[in-house]
């Protein structure tokens, strides 16, 4: 939690791309629940793959596929890198594989860990509601895991990491839970990395009811990103959201095989009393996991490289990686 301090300290370019991209938001999100894709688009430019970086289609009826990254320096074909399974955040209504932020940041993962990383594009809601996007990255995995798709014979699948952040890291845990009970044939899910993972309750929390005026997240963008993500009539006690407290449709973990798993919290993030929740959650559960916050930090700075904590989380993943 960051004390002392009201707002957080950030260069004005970074406060101009925020707000222009809020903006874009705002004024594409409609009252009724539905959401001006079209203009949207405006807002989140799209970028192709790199000399590095390859675009592989798993569904085209669902508009479902993956970018594949791998480092930019030379690697030899017989070293074994860790496989990392990127589901990108933008609250299960923004965003995409190919939108700039999550383009460069896996880059960076890519090349600094280094990893391979297969970065899942799927369905949007307000369009395609739960559990859409859950289907889509579950069967993603599986498909990467069969022989539909040649990976890089870099990639060791027996190393293989599920991150995502915000509302990817949610999407990232009912994946993990989906797949306890999968036998996978090549793959072995070795380590769950959530990034400021977006969950939520109808009760709101400390740093919900603080952190009012924070860049991206606020209750009124979060509460609409529910309502158009959630089944009809559910509110955010729906287990999709309230994983540890969604009722009687709550799942036990306590038996679950579940991997290691890094939270990542930031000071200035409303959504950081959810996180601390999921972790004591996942400790209660007797799960190893580990908690790593950075006092100073907004919701979404890893894809922001200009700001110091992004450098730290890269750093404390490939550590996690590799032990």
């Amino acid at each position: 939690m960051s004390l002392g301090r009201t707002s957080p300290d950030l260069p004005w370019k970074t406060r101009l791309f925020i707000a222009t991209y809020c903006f874009g938001v705002d004024v594409c999100r409609r009252s009724n629940g539905t959401l001006n894709r079209g203009l949207m688009n405006m807002f989140d430019p799209k970028f192709p793959p790199s000399k590095t970086s390859s675009d592989h289609t798993i569904d085209p009826s669902r508009n479902l596929w993956f970018r594949l990254f791998l480092p930019s320096a030379t690697i030899s074909e017989t070293a074994k890198l860790p496989l990392i399974v990127y589901f990108h955040g933008g609250g299960f209504a923004f965003s995409a594989a190919n939108s700039k932020p999550y383009n460069d940041f896996c880059i960076r993962l890519a090349d600094e860990i280094p990893a391979v990383v297969v970065s899942i594009n799927y369905r949007l809601s307000p369009e395609h509601r739960f559990p859409t996007q859950y289907d889509d990255c579950f069967e993603a995995l599986k498909f990467i895991d069969s022989d539909a798709v040649v990976l890089p014979p870099q990639a060791d699948r027996s190393r293989c990491f599920l991150a995502g952040d915000s509302a990817g890291g949610n999407i990232a845990h009912h994946v993990m839970v989906r797949s306890a009970d999968e036998v996978l044939e090549k793959m072995k899910l070795a380590g769950l990395i959530m990034i400021q993972p977006f969950f939520g309750g109808e009760e709101r929390t400390e740093s919900e009811l603080r952190l009012t005026k924070m860049p991206l997240v606020n209750l009124e963008r979060t509460d609409w990103m529910w309502k158009v993500f959630l089944p009809e009539g559910s509110d955010r006690d729906h287990e999709a959201a309230n994983v540890f407290g969604g009722g009687s449709k709550s799942v036990d973990l306590s038996a679950m095989n579940f991997p290691a798993t890094m939270v990542f919290v930031g000071g200035f993030d409303p959504l950081q009393d959810r996180q601390r929740m999921y972790y004591e959650g996942l400790k209660k559960s007797g799960k190893e996991v580990k908690l790593v916050e950075y006092p100073n930090a907004i919701h979404g700075f890893y894809a922001l490289p200009e700001l110091p904590d992004s450098a730290l989380l890269i750093k404390e993943v490939r550590d996690f990686i590799q032990k």
